[in-house]
């Protein structure tokens, strides 16, 4: 009997064992699973709470890759000529591209040089101020304007030997035409300026007659809306020979002699026969812009327009 009892009583410790050891491991294997779940979930909320910027600091840069990739495949249909131009404006790129579509025979300088100059553009549209008032190289054209209140800095004017009416330039250009005025007469050759600068107001009227006149249109192609005269720079003027009507100026030796030495003085022919496209306006002998020596020069040897020069030496440096 007491080795039954005995037998009995290790029975029970024993199943107690087993409980116990039974409920340890339980409750361990109870621990660790909440232990990794709590940390699955504390890296889960902290993949949420990436921050705002990051979220679209990564958005930006994949939306960046994907212009450049773009970009590099509209670059190739213009040969990557922006790695050999240094005039080349990549804001202006859809605007190359669309104006090589609709101009297939010119070359891949030539469209970003229009394009640059705007001419890809209606005149009188996508018009800016211009810049650099009160400089030799100021633009002032179809798409480059100045302000209605503009006066040029240090009007003088011109020697009424050389002038009618109290024409009037910008110093710098007023002596210049001066001088070259004098070294013409010593060859009995006779400049003489009969329009130069002309303020906001003038223009309006000039205008406004020539297009009750002649129509809008045909205006246009000669005379410039207020605020888009070159007159109103002080920088340019109209010449004639002080006999013949101005418009008749091509026909006398006084042209010859300033096709040869007007850039000599800082002079250049504004709007030539051949550029009309870039200028905007008919061609006319009589029309004189001063722009300084060492720009006339390079006008002058390379045959170009101001446009041209100001879309690749000056805006183009930008």
């Amino acid at each position: 009997m007491a080795v039954k009892r005995k037998l009995k009583i290790k029975k029970k410790n024993f199943a107690i064992f087993l409980i116990c050891n039974f409920v340890v491991i339980f409750l361990i294997v109870f621990t660790i699973h909440f232990v990794i779940k709590g940390i699955n979930s504390f890296t889960s909320n902290k993949k949420k709470k990436v921050p705002t910027v990051v979220v679209e600091k990564k958005k930006k840069d994949q939306t960046k890759d994907l212009n450049k990739d773009k970009n590099s495949e509209k670059l190739k249909l213009l040969g990557n000529i922006n790695q050999k131009v240094d005039f080349f404006k990549m804001d202006y790129l859809d605007r190359y591209i669309e104006y090589k579509n609709n101009n297939k025979d010119l070359d891949n300088e030539q469209i970003i040089l229009n394009v640059n100059m705007g001419i890809d553009q209606p005149y009188y549209t996508n018009t800016k101020e211009t810049e650099y008032l009160n400089t030799t190289y100021l633009l002032v054209n179809k798409y480059h304007s100045l302000p209605s209140d503009y006066v040029p800095n240090n009007l003088q004017t011109i020697n009424s030997k050389y002038s009618i009416g109290g024409m009037k330039l910008v110093d710098e250009a007023r002596k210049a035409f001066e001088n070259m005025a004098e070294d013409a007469l010593k060859e009995k050759l006779h400049i003489i300026a009969m329009s130069s600068y002309r303020s906001y107001e003038y223009q309006v009227n000039l205008y406004n007659k020539y297009e009750k006149q002649d129509g809008k249109d045909a205006a246009d192609t000669y005379s410039a809306r207020a605020g888009f005269s070159e007159h109103q720079s002080g920088l340019c003027l109209d010449v004639y020979d002080g006999e013949i009507p101005y418009t008749s100026f091509e026909k006398t030796n006084e042209f010859n002699w300033m096709q040869k030495n007007a850039y000599k003085y800082g002079f250049i022919l504004r709007f030539p026969k051949d550029k009309t496209n870039e200028t905007g306006y008919k061609y006319e002998s009589w029309h004189y812009r001063y722009v300084g020596e060492e720009i006339a020069k390079y006008i002058h040897d390379n045959n170009i327009s101001f446009e041209e020069y100001y879309a690749r030496f000056i805006e183009g440096k930008k």
